[in-house]
């Protein structure tokens, strides 16, 4: 019995051991990701409103994931506030329904938006004034505050249940994506009749960014959520709840956010400009 006891004890220390480094290289992640995505999707989001790039227009769905990511910025500041101020748990609850709903459906969006200017062009140019993606937008936010209020209120006290859709709502996603980045990639390969050598090289450079952009966010997808759903699937399975295997999917998706700026940035020829 003392030597059961003993190597509990030891067991024990060593767990608490673990957790307090996995916790503090956490809270230096959640610093990170607050000090420096924060101006990175602010000045994101303040060049799109100043027409660099693209335009508003074309840049809509983009400068909408830039506030989403901003939000994710403040999750960040609450979540480290929150081990300290308890009254902040709630909102910061509130906030991990954002940063699990609005990441995957404006980028989802993007991608369908890229997949339908390739494929459908005429139904593209038809739906292209801003007043479409501006209501595409509110849809998208009302389904995040359904996300959100959801969170606050099933999260604590039904866990499985919130894994168990956090892993359908990838499984959804990815199938969406995918189908874009096929459907993109057949396009690429076929030419339309009658178009001559330049039109054609030009609507084949259209198609390759396209279908770069679909690529890079689908990719981007698989390496931030694959990671949460295996740890997703091994809490559900073993019932138990693992710090460690949680984070190395919470520094991938603290990662993943910093693709859409970079690849906004390159376009608009800013990012020369901050190295």
């Amino acid at each position: 019995m003392n030597n059961s006891t003993g190597n509990f004890t030891t067991s024990t220390n060593t767990r608490t051991h673990s957790i307090g480094l996995v916790e503090c290289v956490n809270i230096c992640s959640h610093s990170f990701s607050f000090l420096v995505g924060l101006p990175t999707h602010l000045y994101v989001a303040w060049l799109i409103m100043r027409g660099a790039g693209s335009g508003v227009a074309l840049e809509f769905f983009i400068l909408n994931l830039s506030i989403e990511e901003i939000g994710f910025s403040m999750y960040c500041l609450t979540s480290v506030l929150s081990k300290w101020f308890s009254f902040i748990v709630d909102f910061n609850l509130f906030l991990v329904g954002l940063i699990i709903s609005g990441r995957p459906l404006f980028q989802c969006l993007i991608c369908v938006e890229r997949y339908l200017a390739v494929v459908h062009p005429v139904t593209f140019l038809k739906y292209k004034p801003l007043r479409y993606r501006v209501i595409c937008c509110i849809a998208i936010w009302i389904i995040i505050l359904g996300y959100c209020l959801s969170c606050m209120f099933i999260l604590p006290s039904h866990t499985i249940v919130y894994l168990w859709f956090l892993s359908v709502q990838f499984s959804l996603f990815f199938s969406i994506q995918l189908f874009c980045l096929v459907a993109v990639l057949r396009a690429l390969k076929q030419s339309g009749p009658g178009e001559r050598g330049r039109e054609r090289g030009e609507e084949n450079h259209m198609k390759r960014r396209a279908f770069y952009l679909i690529l890079i966010t689908t990719v981007t997808m698989v390496i931030t959520y694959v990671p949460y759903c295996i740890a997703g699937f091994f809490t559900i399975v073993t019932n138990q709840l693992i710090d460690a295997q949680w984070f190395s999917g919470w520094l991938l998706y603290v990662l993943g956010g910093f693709v859409q700026p970079v690849l906004y940035l390159h376009r608009a020829g800013k990012l020369s400009c901050l190295l």
